[in-house]
């Protein structure tokens, strides 16, 4: 039998009422990862848990085993894959159907044009860009892209955002490619006639979560005789409002 802690653990301060001892202890050590931590000795997980290093051992083997936790090459011990997955179902769960179509609504109204919400979807080793959402122009002639579409991911000016604002290690080598997607960070948008077909134009601008990283493009596009600059500003401003609401 093990011996028991003669200090109450963490776990043991915050018992679910009825719950599991063994996964209230499991879940203790994924909850003693603090803002900069990148990874967690086995000492240190001892110490925020108060548990005993060899309980923490094998509640680490199962949190391994759930890719829960990620063993590193120096015997500290990261957050795994499946959080980020997690995470994933979670954001998504946080009903993002109240919060972009009334902004791409607004901005329609305001330029008469279709605008999208493009984000990157992983295939892979690979990544295409899927249009989430969509509200379309009032116009006849205008291009026709639905919601669930997968477009491609090095043409157009959604495309753009999500390759100037995303991983650098996928930015293109070439020095063309280079200064322009300098360009798109420096000005803060992408606006293009024929990127992706040579009958249309597009605006658009990066929405980043709160902590900063990229989380969609947000696109204005039109026929290419009705391209006009003046949308700029409210397609940024329009990225301004989800940006850190997502």
């Amino acid at each position: 039998m093990p011996r028991k802690a003669h200090t109450e653990s963490v776990s043991d301060l915050n018992a679910a009422p009825g719950g599991a001892a063994a996964v209230d202890r499991a879940l203790s050590l994924l909850s003693a990862f603090q803002p900069g931590d990148e990874a967690l000795t086995l000492a240190q997980f001892a110490e925020r848990t108060q548990l005993y290093k060899s309980t923490v051992l094998r509640l680490l083997a199962s949190l391994e085993h759930a890719r829960l936790i990620r063993r590193q090459e120096d015997g500290r011990y990261a957050l795994g894959a499946e959080i980020a997955r997690l995470h994933g179902l979670y954001a998504a769960s946080l009903s993002l159907d109240r919060i972009v179509p009334p902004v791409l609504r607004e901005l329609v109204a305001a330029t008469g044009e279709s605008a999208a919400y493009h984000v990157r979807q992983e295939q892979g080793d690979s990544w295409a860009r899927l249009c989430l959402y969509r509200v379309d122009s009032s116009h006849v002639v205008r291009d026709h892209v639905r919601a669930g579409d997968l477009l491609p991911n090095d043409r157009g000016v959604g495309a753009r955002i999500l390759i100037a604002f995303g991983p650098e290690a996928e930015r293109p080598r070439g020095p063309k490619e280079r200064k322009l997607y300098d360009a798109i960070r420096a000005q803060g948008y992408c606006a293009m006639v024929g990127d992706r077909s040579a009958e249309l134009g597009g605006i658009s601008a990066p929405v980043f979560h709160a902590d900063g990283r990229l989380a969609a493009a947000l696109t204005l596009t039109m026929p290419a005789h009705r391209y006009d600059e003046g949308h700029i500003e409210p397609v940024r401003a329009a990225a301004r409002r989800l940006t850190g609401q997502v």
